[in-house]
């Protein structure tokens, strides 16, 4: 139930973010950063606890490694 939460709240956060203004965009990404970033240690220990299969634990990780580089792209672009 929280990971699917927290997804909801960063996707919430990127939606906010795709529609603000430039110099407003940051706070919305900063949050999602973060909200990813504890996904990534939630599916982790889903994995560890054997909640899920390693192969779906692979797949998500990938995933969530996928949207953070695209998150710090982004952030990158709204900071200069």
């Amino acid at each position: 139930m929280r990971v699917e939460s927290l997804t909801l709240e960063a996707y919430e956060n990127v939606i906010s973010a795709a529609f603000a203004p430039k110099p407003e965009k940051q706070i919305p990404l900063k949050r999602t950063r973060i909200k990813i970033e504890i996904l990534k240690r939630l599916i982790r220990l889903t994995r560890e606890l054997n909640i899920i299969e390693e192969k779906h634990y692979l797949n998500l990780e990938s995933q969530l490694q996928t949207i953070s580089k695209m998150l710090a792209g982004w952030l990158k672009f709204v900071e200069s």
